[in-house]
């Protein structure tokens, strides 16, 4: 999420982003939501493999929809001008549900989903409408949302160390 906000602000080229998507954001999600469904955790399933698909399946939009010579051979592959908005707003529609659970667990989760709901939200704005302050908005916003994530990882992390960070409470 980092890579791609640093993308979208203009800082880095899209193959960093291909990279680590296909590779973190999507494999080790995807097997981080096996392992959560293995601990009957179903929210943690939900979330890590839904994401991870979703960078996997990103990331080959982009390598596939945008190749000249593939989209030649197969025009199906080839985007057209809302392909994109409307698959962000299906991952606008998963993340809703993800964001309100949220809540129930504590602030740090919470703020997570909701910087990358805001994040959704102002990235459809921006690919459906061609609001470019939207798009800056969900840039700066997901950053936000990289850092939480960032710091969720690391409560994990430190935890096991005997270390005990802040999460806040439930929001409800």
């Amino acid at each position: 999420t980092f890579v791609l906000q640093m993308h979208n602000l203009g800082y880095c080229g899209l193959a960093p982003v291909i990279w680590l998507g296909l590779c973190f954001g999507g494999t080790a999600q995807l097997v981080a939501g096996l392992m959560e469904f293995k601990k009957n955790n179903n929210f943690g399933f939900c979330a890590f493999t839904g994401y991870g698909a979703f960078w996997i399946s990103l990331c080959l939009m982009l390598l596939f929809g945008k190749n000249a010579e593939l989209v030649q051979s197969y025009p199906l592959l080839k985007f057209s001008e809302v392909d994109l908005g409307m698959y962000l707003v299906a991952w606008t529609i998963f993340t809703v549900p993800l964001f309100i659970a949220s809540m129930r667990h504590h602030s740090a989760l919470a703020l997570t989903f909701f910087t990358l709901l805001l994040g959704f939200i102002g990235l459809d704005l921006k690919e459906l409408t061609g609001n470019a302050a939207a798009g800056t908005f969900a840039a700066y916003d997901l950053l936000v949302c990289a850092s939480l994530a960032l710091y969720l990882m690391t409560v994990s992390i430190f935890a096991e160390s005997g270390i005990k960070l802040p999460v806040g409470k439930p929001w409800f």
